[in-house]
């Protein structure tokens, strides 16, 4: 029979590599980025339903995403990769001179969009210093990489919208950038 104050020693390393193999994603096998289950719901005429793997198999943008939430966090710069909100919208049905897109997540979260800002115009955008400058040539995605790998859940993937533009040293208010992204309807005002 081993002494208990030995066993301790034992057991307690035995938890730590189980814990560690737990957390470093060794057991089990993970799934791949269009094997995620989410869907996009595009609320148009007819509505549209597509899945993950649908949408990263549409053409596709890259640029880099620099963001300030409304009480001053930056977040990144990253360069993003993903469709083109309007080209989403042109699926829906298109969009009107007049017309709003509401974008969607499914914590409840949503954000309106005016056809100015479908274009990628008429956002707030800052330097470094978080002083405002000139925009420069924008667009909105929905984005589902970052830094060339699928975007995280915890970071508002795997679907989120995101204003990028080719310069990483240009940040954009963070409001719009909408986590979770999993309905897009455009409706007259």
């Amino acid at each position: 029979m081993i002494p208990v104050h030995r066993t301790y020693p034992i057991l307690l390393a035995v938890v730590l590599i189980g814990a560690a193999t737990f957390v470093s994603g060794c057991l089990g096998p993970t799934a791949a980025a269009d094997e995620v289950a989410w869907n996009l719901t595009l609320a148009g005429n007819p509505e549209t339903v597509l899945t993950l793997a649908e949408i990263r198999a549409l053409p596709a943008v890259e640029g880099y995403g620099y963001s300030v939430s409304t009480v001053g966090i930056k977040y990144g710069p990253n360069r993003y990769r993903g469709v083109l909100l309007s080209d989403l919208v042109e699926t829906a049905g298109g969009a009107g001179a007049d017309d709003l897109i509401y974008v969607s997540a499914e914590d409840g979260y949503l954000w309106v969009f005016d056809t100015a800002q479908l274009r990628g115009e008429e956002f707030f955008t800052f330097d470094e210093n978080l002083r405002e400058i000139p925009a420069p040539p924008l667009n909105v995605i929905l984005a589902y990489d970052r830094d060339g790998e699928p975007l995280a859940y915890e970071e508002g993937g795997p679907l989120r919208l995101v204003v990028i533009t080719e310069s990483p040293d240009v940040i954009t208010e963070g409001s719009p950038w909408v986590k979770w992204v999993d309905r897009i309807e455009v409706r007259g005002k």
